[in-house]
């Protein structure tokens, strides 16, 4: 299946420094510069948040009206590269459709991104033709020891909602397809996380029951481009957590956000206790 898809813009390698506000991230580049990059993940980027681990940004260009003239593209785990950008998928899942290389998804007239549908939903990708054919990308990072991808690493009420309104489509004689991308080469298989959102969890099971298919590729980062190696299975049987239960605890401390101490919310917090 092997596509490569260049990064659109040259790459900046630094090491992370530490994560704020969510969608902050600041970090110290190899050329001794300190910045702050956009962090494009909502969720915990559970394990990936190490202070001192290596990680690529790449520059706004000069023209954009953006705050923060970086974009925090890749990190590393373990000496392996991980994407995360969680935009990035969908541009790289684009590009898959468009070369129609995945069986099942290579038959249509028209391929529409962003398309308004159901109540206030967009799907990301419709390929239209005689059946109209909806289909979602979602995408993970988070792989556990046995080498299984879990979605998501933190409760989603938005992801589950999704679920929920691609199988009313099903209704209307559509197809639905939520496709899963991995920004790792190791993971052999993915499944909703029981253990991080249940309720997601049990959305796509009960999804699946409603003809909704789910579908997963792996996506090689490289620092030159994005490469699809390969289809991989989606495995929606419910499972014991337990043992997730001990992974995600030691990734926990690498995880999540701090308050930023630079931002306007600690800059109140700071002057009410001065107040007091």
């Amino acid at each position: 299946m092997l596509l490569r898809v260049p990064h659109p813009w040259p790459l900046l390698a630094g090491r992370l420094i530490d994560r704020y506000e969510r969608f902050i991230a600041e970090i110290e580049l190899d050329s001794g510069e300190r910045i702050r990059a956009h962090c494009v993940n909502p969720g915990r980027m559970e394990g990936l948040v190490r202070p001192g681990v290596r990680c690529w940004v790449w520059a706004v260009p000069p023209d954009s009206k953006r705050k923060l003239r970086y974009t925090w593209e890749l990190v590393e785990e373990d000496g392996m590269i991980v994407g995360a950008n969680t935009v990035a998928p969908n541009r790289l899942v684009g590009e898959l459709l468009a070369a129609r290389v995945l069986p099942g998804l290579r038959r249509f007239k028209n391929l529409r991104a962003e398309v308004a549908y159901g109540e206030r939903s967009r799907v990301d990708f419709l390929l239209d033709g005689a059946t109209p054919h909806f289909v979602e990308v979602k995408n993970c990072h988070l792989v556990y020891p046995d080498k299984r991808g879990y979605f998501p690493d933190s409760v989603s009420a938005r992801a589950a909602h999704h679920l929920e309104v691609l199988a009313e489509q099903l209704e209307g004689r559509a197809k639905a397809t939520v496709l899963f991308t991995i920004q790792r080469p190791d993971a052999e298989a993915i499944r909703p996380s029981d253990l991080h959102d249940p309720t997601f969890a049990a959305a796509a099971r009960t999804a699946a029951e409603a003809g909704v298919r789910f579908r997963a590729v792996v996506i090689r980062p490289t620092l030159e481009a994005y490469e699809f190696l390969r289809e991989i299975p989606v495995d929606l049987r419910p499972y014991d957590t337990e043992p997730h239960e001990g992974w995600r605890a030691e990734r926990l401390v690498h995880s999540g956000w701090r308050r930023d101490p630079k931002g306007k919310r600690a800059q109140r917090d700071e002057q009410a206790q001065s107040t007091r």
